[in-house]
């Protein structure tokens, strides 16, 4: 076969949680090597803002999957490329880019089940577990950002958010410099949205690097950017209440959708994922321990309905039952931790570590 054929490309980063959902899309549907580029994007260097990224971009997030057009799979043809720039669509576009019946230049040989699910009634289950993931109320990358109800909680996120930030600001001020100076040429349009960027990012930033000093050290403003901070870290936190009591209705266990993975998994997978890692639990984890994890960071008291079969739960996702009680019961969200993390796409995407 030759080398020169067009292959797509996923633009991501490892620690995007949107980004996960798509290379455990690429693990379940068995795609090869020969199929499709991964393009790591820095987002600590500001790489998605650069001018060449947000032309396939123009919201400078990750994931981006860009794909030669239908009938331009050939070295002889110049080959022209659509970008798609949001995860459903993305992993939508893999699982059905790919089936035992594809007729693409791939040489996998792996197995290439559907994810898609298989009647109306679990495609509209689906569609509201992925749009809930998605929703202002559960926010991970917000989560992520507001990781911190108290000053306490505030220095520690500090430490670890600082690096990440000021590379960031940097990235936004130093392109905003170059288009002032006329060293690259962006519209006012990409102009406007660099600085919206550097608004949002220097009001983190500010906040995170006062965030050693003691409340009689800061300014007025300063004092009340930490105060409205701490309020809307809250404000977060609390809702999620309701996502995860959501969430742990409606998914039929130990799947989204039952025994079948599908689509909506690889997004709760992600979410997951990133919404314990926030609350301190760690890839080894079972589900029961991932879960308290969560509920005692999440706080008041939280805890979510245990009434499902722990040995029914195993048996179901093909997980051994030894040393299960038959009255033992667990979360749907736990049930689904412990199937999730055995699959060999999870360990792929999360040997090492949570993000």
């Amino acid at each position: 076969m030759s080398q020169t054929l067009p292959k797509a490309a996923l633009y991501y980063s490892p620690a995007s949680i949107w980004a996960s959902v798509a290379l455990l899309a690429l693990e379940e549907k068995g795609y090869g090597s020969d199929e499709i580029n991964l393009k790591p994007v820095d987002l600590a260097k500001g790489e998605n803002f650069a001018p060449a990224y947000l032309r396939i971009n123009p919201g400078a997030t990750v994931p981006t999957l860009v794909v030669p057009l239908e009938k331009t799979l050939s070295a002889e043809i110049d080959s022209r490329y659509k970008a798609i720039q949001d995860t459903k669509s993305i992993v939508e576009f893999l699982d059905k880019s790919r089936s035992a019946q594809s007729r693409t230049h791939t040489t996998s040989t792996a197995p290439s089940p559907s994810l898609a699910p298989a009647t109306i009634a679990f495609s509209v289950q689906s569609n509201q577990i992925i749009e809930l993931l998605h929703s202002p109320a559960a926010d991970p990358n917000a989560l992520f950002y507001m990781n911190a109800r108290s000053e306490g909680e505030l220095k520690e996120l500090a430490k670890q958010l600082l690096p990440f930030v000021s590379g960031r600001r940097d990235a936004l001020s130093k392109l905003l410099a170059d288009s002032d100076s006329g060293a690259i040429q962006v519209s006012d349009k990409t102009k406007a949205f660099w600085q919206v960027k550097l608004i949002a990012t220097e009001k983190f930033l500010q906040v995170y690097q006062d965030a050693d000093k003691s409340e009689g050290e800061l300014s007025e403003e300063a004092r009340q950017a930490r105060q409205e901070y701490l309020r809307s870290a809250n404000s977060a936190w609390s809702n999620l209440k309701d996502v995860l009591s959501a969430l742990n209705k409606e998914i039929i266990a130990p799947f989204v959708l039952g025994d079948q993975l599908s689509v909506a998994d690889l997004h709760l997978a992600a979410w997951l994922a990133r919404i314990a890692s926030l609350s301190g639990a760690g890839v080894s984890d079972d589900g029961n321990t991932a879960v308290a994890k969560i509920e005692a960071h999440v706080g008041d008291s939280f805890s979510l309905s245990r009434e499902f079969s722990v040995a029914e739960a195993r048996r179901r996702a093909g997980i051994p039952v030894t040393g299960v009680e038959p009255t033992e019961r667990q979360s749907k969200l736990a049930a689904f931790w412990d199937a999730v993390k055995e699959r060999p796409s999870w360990k792929k995407v999360y040997g090492e570590g949570l993000h």
